[in-house]
């Protein structure tokens, strides 16, 4: 019988962690996550409880743990580290920071090793089978967007990384909590009370940062794929109405490449499997204010014609 989360008591999950640790599914991955630390074991119960957990004998793609460095540290001004397979790739953080620094961590092993998966910096939700990718920098209200989305009827597949299969194009779901900052914490909070977030934690490098829990859905579809059918470059302006612009498939084709992370490294392969994403989607640059606006717009696209 597979396990939640959720069906391990609050004092057995911390000793699990604690000692031999977890084996958390996300989508395609198994992650062997340890820690001692009680906040993150605390986001874990939270913000994972609908996850799987894999076989504990079992394989894992990524071996990773938050722990306290020795030293001086412990007690002055503590810290935390995230460790893969036993190394630190990152420099420590402040120990109040230690979920976040698992979420971004985790994000790290997924984009530098996956590469099986063209990867995309970007949200993807979807809709009736077809997935709307919105590539977009900081500060441009993806993940705002994306949270609206998700809350609203679109299946989370992910907030941060598009993992596109170079065998076939396909969009595997990689439905993780959603991360945001600043005020949209407080946006998201207003427009869905019932959306369960971590705490916040400020003074990170990004501001103020919270998580808001996945969808139970889109947890449970976690290995359905979907076809992607748009790709929308989003922008929040005050005051703007919702509006989408088409947008060139090569002007897009540049912008996606520049959001890829693995993109030259994959070669050929990347920029083929890259070009025949594009040749199916339709492209769009999309300026937003209102949330409902920006949804009513999002419900009325109508995929490509094959």
């Amino acid at each position: 019988m597979i396990l939640n989360v959720s069906t391990l008591a609050p004092s057995e999950l911390e000793s699990r962690l604690r000692q031999a640790g977890i084996f958390l599914q996300t989508g395609a991955f198994t992650t062997h996550l340890q820690t001692s630390i009680p906040s993150v074991a605390d986001g874990i119960r939270l913000l994972y409880a609908d996850y799987p957990l894999a076989e504990e004998s079992g394989f894992a793609d990524f071996h990773v743990s938050l722990a306290r460095p020795a030293g001086i540290r412990r007690w002055i001004k503590p810290q935390v580290q995230f460790l893969f397979d036993g190394y630190s790739p990152f420099k420590p953080l402040p120990l109040d920071q230690a979920f976040p620094m698992l979420e971004w961590g985790l994000n790290w092993c997924v984009s530098s090793h996956a590469n099986r998966y063209l990867i995309i910096h970007a949200a993807v939700v979807e809709k009736g089978g077809y997935a709307a990718i919105l590539p977009a920098p900081p500060g441009s209200g993806k993940s705002t967007l994306c949270a609206a989305l998700v809350n609203r009827g679109w299946r989370l597949l992910s907030d941060e990384l598009a993992l596109i299969r170079v065998s076939n194009g396909q969009i595997c779901p990689l439905p993780r909590p959603v991360s945001l900052k600043n005020q949209s914490i407080d946006i998201i909070q207003r427009y869905e009370p019932t959306a369960i977030f971590s705490r916040k934690v400020s003074d990170t490098m990004k501001g103020t940062v919270a998580h808001m829990k996945a969808p139970a859905d889109s947890i449970a579809r976690a290995t359905e794929t979907a076809q992607a059918a748009w790709f929308i470059f989003p922008k929040y302006q005050t005051g703007a109405e919702a509006s989408l612009t088409a947008l060139p498939q090569s002007r897009a084709f540049m912008r996606v490449a520049d959001n890829a992370f693995n993109y030259s490294q994959l070669g050929t392969q990347g920029f083929e499997t890259l070009a025949g994403l594009i040749g199916d989607s339709l492209c769009y640059d999309f300026i937003y204010s209102v949330l409902d606006d920006a949804i009513e717009t999002f419900d009325a696209l109508k995929p490509p014609i094959s």
